[in-house]
């Protein structure tokens, strides 16, 4: 219950403070947001909770809310803008995983307390970085792609509903399958993996739906300077 109620409290104020960075930096905010959630997510994720009656991972609301800067940058700014906020979250996390390599490869001094903890966080990382990295670039790609389809088919606002859920509700499937796949098949059980997946595409689903509200406030927000 505890971790039930905390998921929705931080999924608000994630939001909250997304619409928060557009709106006192505009998409700038949104291109900086989109670069920190990235990196959170990844790491948010080698942790393993119970949500809901479901084992799943964490770093689903950080990672949700990137596809929710990715549409209000889609939505306000067009497809190119929110294809250029992908890569920044791809180059990102490459960098971020190269930097931890690196600094791993330093022999600790004696009298260090630091290294068992880094490399229990970034020894993981590299797997967890590859499937989310492919991840990524995949689902964000065909994220913006049936977002904008969508627009052209159904460009009324009453309906911005329908094109943030519809392709944030395909991508994370793809998204899911591709990470989980790539970062738990072999270190978990076939059953604990599935699990999973299927607790993390709910999870992420719910999350889609959650954004919907505040889509409407990104629609009509207008940030600062602009």
């Amino acid at each position: 219950m505890f971790n039930d109620v905390l998921w929705i409290l931080f999924a608000i104020i994630h939001f909250i403070i997304v619409l928060l960075f557009y709106k006192g930096f505009g998409k700038t905010g949104l291109f900086v947001w989109i670069g920190f959630a990235t990196v959170c997510a990844n790491l948010q994720v080698v942790k393993t909770v119970e949500l809901f009656g479901l084992t799943a991972t964490l770093g689903n609301i950080m990672y949700g809310t990137v596809f929710f800067a990715t549409d209000v940058l889609n939505e306000k700014y067009g497809p190119r803008e929110a294809r250029k906020a992908v890569w920044l979250g791809f180059s990102t996390l490459l960098a971020l995983t190269c930097a931890m390599q690196g600094a791993l490869l330093y022999k600790p001094a004696a009298s260090d307390i630091a290294q068992p903890a880094l490399e229990t966080i970034f020894g993981f990382l590299p797997r967890v970085a590859l499937g989310s990295l492919l991840a990524f670039i995949f689902s964000q790609t065909i994220d913006v792609y049936v977002y904008s389809a969508i627009r052209r088919i159904f460009p009324s606002d009453r309906l911005l509903w329908l094109r943030n859920s519809g392709s944030t509700a395909l991508s994370q499937l793809l998204d899911t399958f591709i990470f989980t796949a790539v970062a738990f098949i072999g270190v978990y059980s076939a059953g604990v993996w599935f699990s999973i997946f299927i607790s993390t595409y709910l999870i992420k689903f719910a999350v889609s739906l959650i954004s919907v509200p505040y889509a409407y406030a990104a629609k009509r927000m207008t940030p600062n300077g602009e």
